[in-house]
């Protein structure tokens, strides 16, 4: 285990439990782990240049390379410290992160590091912000909110430029939405959503137009399926499942990663672990859409797939 000094503010492993930062094929094979360690690492992207991963521990970013024996990662630098959490995303050109921090913010960060610049409105009700998507042409970042308009709790879908500006609100309900991310083509957002759940916290996999209309279920079975997410070249959709009764995404369950054509077809699983919350809250595929990366979190008593 290699041993690198996290941050470990935030949630904790359990006793005897690691976390493993893997890539795999989308066909299941050539699963290989490229780091592991005793503190909670989470959310890996791929680097458009395909050479690193961008993964959160502990509030930082770190950029980890995307092959064994690339080095030991490193931390980017961002001045005043931050307290980001697991969901970011990256400029199609690399060399910027979208990151939400735990403030309720967006920023803006260099991947070299320095000084964040915040994208983020200022609400006169409670609205905090979670990073998901953006757009092919870098122009325009999709997020969800949580909302307390009247006291009461909700979380909506919304984009915002990335240069900075107003939201634009694509949903104005009452049940739980999360994960709003761009296709490669621009037409789609793809979600996942309690819209037709029966019990609270039942989540499926959606996709609408980019205006909010034209809504599509691509997930009907009894498991809880979170965080589709499209590959580069728009032919695939990796998502993670959870056992039937899980209420939201927590992490420590038995969680399988599933493959899917983009209109929902073709269904199949990837591969099994126990991972959950941190695993695959953001886009991970890499440039040839080949392969994607995770994180598993076994317990030393456990294999991780």
């Amino acid at each position: 285990m290699t041993k690198i000094e996290f941050n470990r503010r935030g949630r904790t492993l359990l006793p005897g439990q690691v976390a493993q930062l893997i890539t795999i094929d989308s066909d299941g094979t050539g699963r290989t782990v490229l780091f592991e360690t005793d503190s909670v690492i989470e959310a890996p992207n791929w680097t458009p240049d395909g050479q690193s991963l961008i993964v959160n521990a502990g509030g930082e970013l770190w950029q980890f390379p995307a092959e064994p024996g690339g080095g030991d990662p490193r931390r980017i630098e961002v001045g005043p410290e931050r307290d980001f959490n697991n969901d970011h995303v990256l400029s199609p050109d690399g060399q910027t992160i979208y990151a939400s921090d735990n403030d309720g913010h967006i920023y803006a960060v260099p991947i070299a590091g320095g000084t964040p610049r915040r994208v983020s409105n200022e609400h006169a009700t409670p609205h905090h912000y979670y990073l998901h998507g953006i757009s092919p042409d870098g122009l325009t970042l999709s997020y969800v909110a949580i909302e307390k308009p009247a006291g009461e709790r909700r979380i909506n879908m919304f984009t915002i430029p990335a240069a900075g500006g107003p939201d634009t609100r694509l949903s104005d309900v009452d049940y739980p939405n999360d994960g709003p991310e761009y296709s490669p083509d621009g037409r789609w957002i793809y979600f996942s959503s309690e819209r037709a759940a029966k019990v609270p916290g039942h989540a499926q996999c959606f996709r609408m137009a980019t205006d909010g209309s034209e809504i599509e279920q691509l997930t009907f079975d009894d498991r809880v399926n979170w965080f589709p997410h499209v590959s580069p070249d728009g032919h695939a959709i990796v998502f993670i499942s959870y056992p039937a009764g899980t209420t939201g995404h927590p992490p420590n369950k038995d969680v399988i990663l599933r493959f899917m054509r983009p209109d929902g077809s073709g269904q199949r699983d990837i591969v099994s672990f126990f991972g959950g919350q941190g695993t695959l809250n953001v886009n991970s595929w890499a440039p040839d859409s080949r392969r994607f990366a995770y994180v598993a979190y076994p317990m030393s008593d456990r294999s991780a797939d």
